[in-house]
């Protein structure tokens, strides 16, 4: 591996450490900090739920999430994988009581731009919430 290819990769791990922060920032500071250093301005998030644009719409959902579930996190179920400014992270969501199962499971496509930033997100359920209806948000 040169020393071009680690520098990228230990950079591409950086962000994919802020992604996950992100996620489970505690603080409505703490998550805009994160998204400024995290995501480009015009960031593409896709998932089931829908598209959405930009790091305010990824806060919003977020913390609609958090509003009508609880306290919930992010947590990775491997160590992700990475090649030429892509990652997959395999993740699951923790509800408050922390209790039984994940309350979800998936796996998010991670695109970077050359600086670095997410520019994109591809989300697929791998295990959906009890009672989720795909259907529903086509």
């Amino acid at each position: 591996m040169t020393e071009t290819t680690a520098r990228s990769e230990h950079l591409v791990e950086r962000q994919l450490d802020r992604y996950v922060r992100f996620w489970n920032a505690g603080t409505e500071q703490e998550q805009r900090e994160l998204a400024a250093a995290t995501f480009t301005d015009g960031v593409e998030y896709r998932a089931e739920i829908g598209i959405l644009n930009g790091a305010q719409a990824l806060m919003d959902f977020r913390n609609q999430f958090v509003a009508h579930m609880g306290t919930a996190a992010l947590r990775l179920r491997e160590q992700p994988q990475v090649h030429h400014h892509r990652a997959r992270l395999r993740w699951q969501i923790l509800t408050e009581d922390g209790a039984g199962a994940p309350f979800a499971t998936g796996t998010d496509v991670i695109r970077l731009d050359e600086d670095g930033m997410i520019d994109s997100v591809t989300a697929f359920l791998d295990r959906a919430p009890a009672g989720f209806d795909p259907e529903a948000h086509h």
